[in-house]
C-alpha cells in the first residue's frame, strides 16, 4: 500500500488546490484522504490510478457519443 501526498498529486498531473481537492474529496467526486498524523494525510495510490482511469474512461465515452 502505498500513500501519496499533495506533491505527488500534481506530478501525476492533478493540479487542482489543496481547497478545491478538499471540496471535491466532501461531495464525493475524489478519493478520501488517509490521516496519517497530526496535519498529515495522504491519498491512497490505488484510489488515485483508479480515479485518473475513470476521467479517461469517462473522456473515451463522451468522444465516441459525439
Amino acid at each position: 500500500m502505498v500513500l501519496l501526498d499533495y506533491n505527488d498529486l500534481r506530478i501525476r498531473g492533478i493540479p487542482y488546490s489543496r481547497v478545491h481537492i478538499w471540496r471535491l474529496e466532501r461531495v464525493g467526486e475524489f478519493p478520501r484522504r488517509v490521516p496519517i498524523g497530526r496535519a498529515r494525510h495522504g491519498w491512497l495510490e490505488s484510489e488515485i490510478d483508479a480515479w485518473l482511469k475513470a476521467k479517461v474512461a469517462a473522456r473515451d465515452t463522451t468522444q465516441d457519443a459525439a
